[in-house]
This record gives structure tokens, C-alpha cells and sequence, in this order.
């Protein structure tokens, strides 16, 4: 278990990771779905790991979404246990529990930052969060973890199907920045919206790099700061098992 001097070590070190990057060189966050991927990516070299809920899940046998928190917490320990660098834990949409406790449960994995997404589940499917709700909601995030956490606040609009997503994104960002958020996430937003989002959005922009897409590169010039892959990597490495296990056969 990471110590409190490590602790400390590896926050600084992720929060600084995402400060004075050139617009060529975005901060890649591998996501590893359990001990055995994040040691892979690690001894890659890799700087920071940031864990998928959704690899995370399939790893354990669920659909997205439906980890049980204990055993998303006790993913997270275990992948943290298996590395020395910074792991940050995408956590959802904290479970339904309150934010002391929260922080409480994450810190005891020995993640150094997490991800928060503002959509909650409803009747017809999930939905996103009132923005001035979830900024009030990650405030109380942040005075209870303090400068513990490197927190990623999700930001949905561009996968809910709302009207003027990029508009929508700014307004929510900044208000999660204004409550505590060291970084924002438009998730799903397509690089033609990334000059825009940078230019209205201070602080660092995380994006998700779907396959086949452009370069990391391309996307850091276009305005990201950190790029994350989702349940990318995980899926990508069961289709290369499928393979193999197809020729076994």
C-alpha cells in the first residue's frame, strides 16, 4: 500500500504531469483493467496509469456500470499494488456515496486521482447530472480530499445527445473547475471541438482516443492536455486473445 511520504510524492507527480505540456506532447494514460496490465504498461514506461470503470468491469464480469463498488475499490488496490506509478481510478459516478466517504475509500486503494462523471442513471437510461448540483457535489470532493487527489470531472454532454454540446461543455467545465476540479473531460467530443473547448476552458482537457482515430499527437495539437482510451485497450486486448484462442482451436 502506498505510504503517506509516497502518497504525497505521487500526487505532486501527477498533478504535475499535466502542467506545461507542449500542445505536440499530451499527457497518455494507459488504462489498465487489472495487476497484470498495469505491470505491462508500467515496464513500458509509462509515467501514470488511469484505470477504465468499463475494462474494469469486463475484467470482473460485469456490464458497464454495474461494478459494485467494493469490488471497483478492491480492483484499484490491487492494480496500485502492482505498480510504483501514479494510478488515477475512474470511480463512475461515486457510488451514491457521500464525499467524505468517498475520499476516504479511494485514498484507501492508494489511488492518487480519480475520475467523476456527471450522468446518473434514471428511468430511461442515464442522464446528465444539473451542473451546478454536480459542481456543488465535487466541491465537496475536493475540501474533503484536499490536495490528496488529482480529480478528472467528466463532462457528458457530447454522449447525451444534447443540443449544443461544445456550449453546454464549457459551461459545465467551468464550473468544475471553479469547484475544485484540476481537470476537465468532454468525453465522446470530436477533435473539430477541441479548439474551441481550449480556447473557453481553463486549466488541463482530458479526451478519449477512440481506434482508428487521429494520431495523439494530432490530438494534443488540436488542444488536449491528456488522453485516456477508455475500455479501449482492454477490448482491443480480448480481441487479440479471441485470436489466439481461435487458433488453439
Amino acid at each position: 500500500m502506498v505510504n503517506q511520504a509516497d502518497r504525497g510524492h505521487q500526487v505532486d507527480a501527477l498533478r504535475a504531469l499535466h502542467q506545461g505540456r507542449s500542445p505536440g506532447d499530451p499527457l497518455v494514460l494507459p488504462g489498465p483493467w487489472d495487476a497484470a496490465s498495469a505491470r505491462v504498461f508500467e515496464e513500458a514506461g509509462f509515467p501514470a496509469l488511469a484505470t477504465p470503470s468499463a475494462g474494469v468491469a469486463a475484467s470482473l464480469g460485469y456490464a458497464d456500470g454495474e461494478t459494485p463498488a467494493e469490488e471497483m475499490f478492491a480492483a484499484v488496490t490491487r492494480i496500485v499494488r502492482a505498480v510504483s506509478v501514479p494510478v488515477s481510478a475512474d470511480i463512475e459516478g461515486g457510488y451514491g456515496i457521500a464525499p467524505k466517504e468517498l475520499v476516504e475509500r479511494l485514498l484507501e486503494t492508494g489511488a492518487v486521482g480519480c475520475n467523476l462523471e456527471d450522468s446518473a442513471p434514471g428511468a430511461g437510461g442515464a442522464a446528465l447530472e444539473d451542473p451546478h448540483r454536480q459542481a456543488d457535489w465535487l466541491a465537496e470532493v475536493r475540501a474533503a480530499a484536499g490536495d490528496r487527489i488529482v480529480l478528472n470531472a467528466r463532462i457528458d454532454t457530447f454522449i447525451r445527445g444534447v443540443d449544443d454540446p461544445v456550449a453546454k461543455a464549457v459551461e459545465r467545465a467551468r464550473l468544475y473547475v471553479a469547484a475544485g476540479a484540476d481537470c476537465v473531460y468532454p468525453i465522446g467530443a470530436p477533435i473539430d471541438a477541441l479548439p474551441r473547448l481550449r480556447a473557453e476552458i481553463e486549466g488541463p482537457i482530458n479526451v478519449g482516443a477512440p481506434p482508428g482515430g487521429p494520431s495523439l499527437r494530432e490530438w494534443g495539437e488540436a488542444g488536449a492536455t491528456r488522453i485516456t482510451f477508455g475500455p479501449g485497450l482492454q477490448r482491443r486486448a480480448a480481441a487479440a486473445l479471441r485470436e489466439i484462442a481461435d487458433g488453439l482451436r
